[in-house]
């Protein structure tokens, strides 16, 4: 894909499903009992992997497209797949499944492509081990793919070094099968899907502070579930109304959930101009549509709490530090170095490609901004965010952005580049 500098952004948007939700949801509709009707379910390559697996293990999922319909099987109810189940580019199904397949009365090898296959899975594998669980890396270096053998499970407090909100709800939901009480104490509070959602499904989750709580659950009831839009999508297009001149955009229902909004934070810490209108919380999880215009932005420091807040959205909030006015230092985020992606490294050597001041750190990258951008190469390095990252970067630079791999913003939003266009013809 190539992109050129682009005139004001006008309109409105509609951003696809959040894909942590829509995971989650097939995952707890598949051990549920009865059925669950999923709406605004996002069709992403990530999500359609958890589809995939849980009809090897005998769950009948229609996909309706904006609808999916679970026939859950109840708590006991899944069988031994025939074959391996594959979770393609997901972090969220590799790690969540894990702990569902920990208790079952089988046993089942996982594993991914070729990122999967490098993403660190020890940080779940050890605390279901703690529980009782079998795990073994096949290759012996803590990632997939994964041999897991169902066994009994006992209820731990487990204290995380990581915020981590995949590592938490795979403890969480061996915790569901587990003999007594099972807790997760993390450093800062991640994301919160998972808990809401069991409680929506009827498990008895607790939360205090920073730790999360469950106990074993009789069994759960399907329900009806409407998806908000994706945040961590919609940052693309909050960069892209605050970096471009001249431009407002309206992006429609979507969620606010506290434990995801950093970005919100970070954008008016910077000077942006943003307004929540209609907010909600009619679906379970808090929404609003999100009035983004463009203004003058200045540097901020971003860290700690409110990292895991974000973690998905730092590399266009790099991108937008390129055209503040100062510095930005982002620290504490060294969690970035393991996602689909490098990201610390492939956004300094892609920024400094388009004549950005930026360097990396340890944990994070120090940017000064404020010098103008120039189109380059860049190699998403099969990374969505990446990808959407430069197309919005390439907006506001000179001359032509290329942007190799772009097809891989297909693993959360299919539509980007189509409604990412619609606002600049």
């Amino acid at each position: 894909m190539k992109f050129t500098k682009a005139s004001p952004l006008r309109g409105e948007i509609t951003i696809p499903g959040d894909k942590s939700i829509s995971h989650r949801s097939v995952m707890f509709g598949s051990i549920a009992k009865g059925t669950t009707e999923i709406s605004h379910f996002l069709q992403g390559a990530d999500c359609l992997s958890t589809i995939s697996c849980f009809q090897k293990m005998g769950i009948q999922i229609e996909n309706n497209g904006n609808t999916v319909v679970v026939h859950g099987n109840g708590l006991r109810g899944l069988k031994k797949p025939e074959t391996i189940l594959d979770c393609g580019n997901s972090g969220t199904t590799t790690r969540l499944i894990s702990g569902i397949l920990a208790a079952q009365d089988f046993d089942v090898t996982l594993t991914g492509d070729e990122s999967i296959r490098k993403r660190p899975m020890k940080r779940i594998m050890e605390p279901l081990s703690m529980m009782g669980a079998d795990l073994k890396s096949i290759n012996e270096n803590g990632c997939a793919p994964l041999a897991i053998t169902g066994k009994k499970l006992h209820g731990i407090h487990y204290t995380s070094q990581v915020a981590s909100a995949q590592v938490k709800s795979g403890i969480l939901l061996a915790g569901l099968y587990a003999e007594g009480e099972t807790k997760v104490t993390e450093p800062y509070v991640s994301r919160n899907h998972s808990e809401i959602m069991l409680k929506y499904f009827g498990a008895n989750v607790k939360t205090e502070g920073t730790t999360a709580c469950i106990t074993p659950a009789e069994e759960l009831y399907g329900n009806k579930i409407t998806v908000p839009g994706d945040i961590s999508s919609a940052a693309f297009f909050i960069a892209a109304g605050l970096m471009i001149p001249g431009s407002e955009i309206l992006i429609k229902n979507v969620g606010i959930n506290p434990t995801r909004d950093g970005i919100l934070h970070v954008c008016r810490d910077m000077g942006a101009d943003i307004t929540l209108l209609g907010e909600n919380t009619d679906s379970g999880e808090p929404t609003a549509d999100i009035l983004v215009k463009s203004g003058s932005l200045h540097g901020t420091v971003i860290e700690g709490a409110i990292i895991p807040t974000l973690i998905d959205e730092l590399p266009v909030i790099a991108a937008m530090a390129c055209l503040a006015e100062g510095e930005t230092i982002i620290k504490d985020a060294a969690e970035l170095k393991v996602k689909e992606s490098n990201r610390i490294e492939v956004m300094v050597h892609n920024l400094s490609a388009m004549g950005a001041d930026i360097r990396s750190t340890e944990d994070g990258m120090i940017i000064r901004g404020g010098n103008p951008l120039h189109g380059a190469v860049i190699d998403s390095r099969l990374d969505h965010r990446i990808a959407m990252t430069f197309a919005v970067t390439g907006l506001c630079a000179e001359g032509e952005t290329e942007i190799l791999g772009a097809e891989c913003v297909n693993i959360s939003y299919p539509g980007f580049f189509k409604d990412l266009e619609e606002l600049y013809k």
